[in-house]
């Protein structure tokens, strides 16, 4: 946490460089995108992955980075899916988040003081957008006085 004048800032730096330093990823070039634009992931298409426990730890803790970046949510959700049926292309797409947090590892929250307590809400809806199950995604978000409180994305 730090703070300013513009308010109080979440972020969690030192565990991304941490993170980037014990993948060996600390010396790779950063990512700018998170994921490739009409991206497929296929369950069990190409070379098995033959490390699944590493794989499973990394998702782990990309999940653990979206209390404080959502931007990474809907990527970090795309290679949740694929925990038992992994293949070298996924390994390849959570190395690319690994690549994109080193971009911008002090990236957060930022909750500034306002006066104004307006409750805003969002929500997004995309009908049957996995090409593997057909299922629909919904998300939503909520701020109060313009700092995001909650955010969900479900499928």
């Amino acid at each position: 946490m730090a703070q300013s004048k513009k308010g109080i800032v979440v972020s969690q730096q030192k565990y991304t460089l941490d993170l980037l330093a014990e993948t060996s990823l600390i010396a790779y070039k950063p990512a700018d995108t998170l994921i490739d634009l009409n991206h497929y992931f296929i369950a069990d298409v190409g070379d098995k992955l033959i490390n699944v426990g590493r794989y499973q730890r990394l998702v782990g803790r990309l999940i653990y980075f979206t209390i404080t970046r959502p931007n990474i949510t809907y990527a970090v959700s795309v290679v949740s899916q694929f925990m038992y049926a992994l293949t070298i292309v996924h390994l390849d797409a959570v190395n690319r988040i690994l690549r994109y947090l080193k971009n911008s590892p002090s990236v957060g929250l930022l909750y500034s003081p306002q006066f104004d307590l307006c409750i805003k809400g969002y929500t997004d809806a995309y009908w049957i957008g996995s090409v593997t199950d057909r299922c629909s995604t919904s998300c939503y978000c909520t701020f109060i006085g313009g700092n995001l409180v909650t955010w969900r994305s479900k499928k």
